[in-house]
C-alpha cells in the first residue's frame, strides 16, 4: 500500500453520507470487525427519518419524533467528519472536501442519498412555506402541509410528482390520500383535488397501479398524467404545467388553494460530475453486488446509485447486507457473497388508518411479505407503518441488526379487488 502524505487522512473504509444506508452499513461493518478503521463523512449533525413525514403532514406524527442527533446513531469508535464532499477522486482512492482537504481510503462506500433540485422549478424555492405552497419532502415544510390541510374550506388542492426518479415514489400520492381522507372525515368538498404527475400512471407496477387508481377515484381525485410543474407565482397562488399534446408544448395556468410539490431529483452534483457516475449520473454498481463495474474497491447503496429498483428506505434494508457481506469479503480477499434481488416496499396510507403495502424485486416481481393480497389496504399496515416500523429503523435497520427475508414471490387473481382506502 502506497504511503500517504501527513495533511491526508487515511482510513480504510470511507462512507460517504450518514443517511439510512451510511448509517446501516457502518453499523454492519463494526458489528462484523470491531476493529475495522471506518470514517463517515455527512455535514449534517441530525440524522432524519424521513418516511414518516409524509405521516406528519397528514397530522398523524410529530416532526420532532423523526429526528435524532447523528452522534447517537452511528457506531462506537467510526469517525465523523462532518464536512461536504466536493469531488470524488477515485483514480487517486481519495476524496476531496469543501474546505480543500482530502480523506484517503482503500475502500470507499457511496451512500450520499438523492438531490432535491428545488430551483429546478421557477419560483417555488420562493415560495415554499408560505402561499399556500408545502412538500413533505422537508422536515421544516412537513408540518405546514398538515396546517393547509388542517385549515381547507374548501378550493382546489393539487399534489405534484415530477417526472423521474424520486425517493419513496409514492410518496407524493400519499400526501393526497391522506388530505383527501381528512377533507372526507371534515365533510369538506374541494372544488378540485388533483394529482398532476410527470409519469404516464399512478404507479410503475401495473399490479398495484390498477389498485391505486381505485384509491383515486374512491376521493374523487383528477389524475392528469404526463404534466411537468414549471412555474409558482405564489403572490397569485397560480401553478404552471407544461405538457405535450400532439408534440406541441401546452402550457396551463392552474389556481390552486393547496400546493403539495415534489421537486425534479438527481444524483448529488459531485457524483454526477465523477469518474464514477453512470450516462444518467447515479453512481454506476452492479445490480447484484453494488459493487462499481471499473472500481472495484468502491461500492454504493440507496437513492444515489444506479440500481434499478424504487429507492426507498426498504431497499436499503436489503442492500445494506449484501453491501457489507461483500465489502467484508474483499477486505479478506474473497469474492462477492452476497446477491441483492432489488426488493423494495413502499407503505401507501390510503387513509389515516390503511395502508397498502406495496412490495416487489427487480423486473416488478411481486413479493409481499405475507400471504394477504398486497392490493387490499389493511389496518394492520397502518400499525406497522405507524409504529412498528419507526422502531425497527432506530433500534435495528441503522444499528446493523437485521430479521429474517420474508418477501416471496406470490401469485395473486388478475384484475384489482374492491378496494376500501
Amino acid at each position: 500500500m502506497s504511503t500517504t502524505p501527513p495533511s491526508i487522512r487515511q482510513h480504510t473504509v470511507v462512507i460517504v453520507g450518514a443517511g439510512t444506508g451510511g448509517a446501516a452499513v457502518a453499523a454492519r461493518l463494526r458489528r462484523n470487525q470491531a476493529d475495522l478503521d471506518i470514517a463517515v463523512i455527512e455535514p449534517s449533525s441530525h440524522h432524519d427519518y424521513q418516511p414518516a413525514w409524509t405521516l406528519v403532514g397528514g397530522g398523524a406524527y410529530r416532526a420532532e419524533d423523526t429526528r435524532r442527533n447523528l452522534h447517537d446513531c452511528l457506531p462506537d469508535g467510526v469517525r465523523h467528519i462532518a464536512q461536504r464532499v466536493s469531488r470524488l477522486l477515485p483514480d487517486e482512492r481519495q476524496v476531496e472536501l469543501d474546505d480543500g482537504s482530502r480523506v484517503a481510503y482503500d475502500y470507499l462506500v457511496v451512500a450520499a442519498g438523492i438531490q432535491l433540485n428545488w430551483n429546478a422549478i421557477e419560483g417555488l424555492a420562493e415560495s415554499l412555506g408560505k402561499d399556500g405552497v408545502t412538500s413533505n419532502y422537508r422536515y421544516d415544510l412537513a408540518p405546514y402541509t398538515w396546517e393547509l390541510v388542517n385549515g381547507f374550506r374548501g378550493g382546489n388542492a393539487i399534489f405534484t410528482q415530477p417526472a423521474g426518479a424520486v425517493k419513496c415514489p409514492g410518496a407524493p400520492q400519499k400526501a393526497l390520500y391522506l388530505a383527501a381522507d381528512h377533507f372526507r372525515r371534515q365533510g369538506i368538498r374541494p372544488a378540485s383535488l388533483q394529482f398532476r404527475s410527470g409519469g404516464a400512471s399512478v404507479f410503475g407496477i401495473p399490479f398495484y397501479a390498477q389498485a391505486l387508481d381505485k384509491v383515486m377515484a374512491s376521493y374523487g381525485a383528477e389524475p392528469h398524467y404526463g404534466q411537468t410543474l414549471v412555474q409558482v407565482r405564489g403572490h397569485d397562488r397560480i401553478a404552471i404545467f407544461e405538457s405535450v399534446v400532439d408534440g406541441q408544448v401546452v402550457r396551463e395556468e392552474v389556481p390552486y388553494d393547496i400546493l403539495h410539490v415534489v421537486p425534479p431529483q438527481s444524483a448529488p452534483d459531485f457524483i454526477r460530475q465523477s469518474p464514477l457516475a453512470d450516462a444518467s449520473g447515479w453512481l454506476e454498481v452492479d445490480k447484484h453486488t453494488l459493487r462499481h463495474p471499473r472500481y472495484p474497491n468502491v461500492f454504493g447503496l440507496g437513492d444515489c446509485t444506479s440500481t434499478p429498483n424504487s429507492k426507498t428506505a426498504a431497499a436499503i434494508k436489503s442492500q445494506a447486507p449484501v453491501l457489507a457481506s461483500n465489502l467484508l469479503g474483499a477486505l479478506r480477499g474473497a469474492g462477492n457473497v452476497e446477491s441483492y434481488d432489488g426488493y423494495a416496499a413502499c407503505p401507501l396510507t390510503t387513509s389515516r388508518g390503511r395502508v397498502l403495502l406495496a412490495e416487489f424485486t427487480y423486473g416488478g416481481t411481486i413479493t409481499p411479505s405475507l400471504p394477504l393480497d398486497p392490493r387490499v389496504p389493511r389496518r394492520f399496515y397502518w400499525w406497522l407503518k405507524r409504529s412498528f416500523l419507526p422502531w425497527f429503523y432506530w433500534n435495528i435497520l441503522i444499528k446493523g441488526r437485521g430479521l429474517p427475508v420474508t418477501h416471496k414471490s406470490r401469485a395473486f387473481p388478475a384484475g384489482a379487488p374492491s378496494v376500501q382506502p
